[in-house]
Order: C-alpha cells, then structure tokens, then sequence
C-alpha cells in the first residue's frame, strides 16, 4: 500500500505538470500561428489593396471614355457618314472593353456587371439611334441626334456606372 501512495505522490505532480505545461505550450503555438495568419492577411491587404484601388480607378476611366459626350469628340472627324461614325463608336468601345476586361479580377462581380451593363447601353444607344436615321445622314447628324438623346435621359449609363465603382472603392478604402 505504501509502494502505490508513493507512486502516487510522484505520479500524480507530474501529471498535473504535464498537463500544464502541454496546454500552455498548445495555446502558445495556437495563439502563434493566429497571429502568423494574421500577418499575412495584413500583408496580403496593404499590397492587393493599391491593385484593387487602381483597378477601380481604370473602371472609372474606361467609363469615362466611352460615354457618349467623350466618346464622340474623340472619334469623330469631319466628312464622317453616320455608318462610319456608328461603325467607329462601337469600335472605339469594344477596344476600350478590351483593353480593360483584366480589371474584373479586382473588383466585385456587382461592380463588373454594372460596368457591363452600362457598356452594353451604350452600345444599345447608339445602335437604336442610328436606325433612327435616314439613309444619307452625316456624322453630325449623328452625333446630334445621340446628344439630344443622351439630354433626355434621367442619367446616362456611364454617369450612374461611375457613381456606383466611385462608391464602391471608397468602401474599399475605409
């Protein structure tokens, strides 16, 4: 009997030693790897943030671009046909898409859409417009009739697009 209080006098301190030191040395290493992840989290944030910035940033740009006021003082050149104006404004369009499609990886998938969506009225605008038009319309013409258009609308495509990328990146930013 004294043999087992004996072993028990040892065995049991060192179990409750045991014990403490193994869930301390649990909860440190738990505690290091959440502060290591962490880290890579704030590190991911300070360089993916600029990115995420500077696409937003093109977005309003590209929208910029091809609404219709811009779009029409940079492609139009005198003598212009309609057809040539309307085939020149869709091109214009279509190559600044181009140039921005990579953007979507930075943005949220509603910002992308509205980004389309306002690319693609613009597009509908303009094709509806000309349809409009007699067949020897000049580019003046043209340009006129999507001006006066563009005057009637509520709020143009690109204008509500910008808004809403605008305040989408300065959600990003707070």
């Amino acid at each position: 009997m004294e043999i087992l209080r004996d072993i028990l006098l040892v065995t049991i301190p060192s179990l409750i030693v045991f014990f403490t030191a193994y869930f301390l040395l649990r909860n440190l290493i738990k505690n290091d790897q959440d502060k290591r992840k962490q880290e890579i989290i704030l590190q991911s944030n300070r360089t993916i943030t600029p990115i995420r910035l500077q696409a937003y940033e093109r977005l309003v740009l590209f929208l910029e671009r091809i609404s219709l006021e811009s779009l029409i003082i940079r492609v139009h050149s005198p003598g212009m046909t309609a057809a040539q104006l309307q085939a020149n404004l869709l091109t214009t369009i279509r190559s600044e898409f181009e140039h921005n499609l990579s953007q979507q990886i930075y943005v949220s998938p509603q910002a992308w859409e509205v980004v389309k969506n306002a690319r693609s009225n613009i597009v509908k605008l303009i094709n509806t417009e000309f349809e409009k038009l007699p067949e020897n319309a000049t580019g003046i013409d043209f340009s006129r009739k999507l001006l006066e258009k563009v005057m009637e609308l509520e709020k143009e495509p690109t204008k509500a697009a910008v808004e809403f990328v605008k305040s989408e990146a300065a959600r990003l930013i707070m």
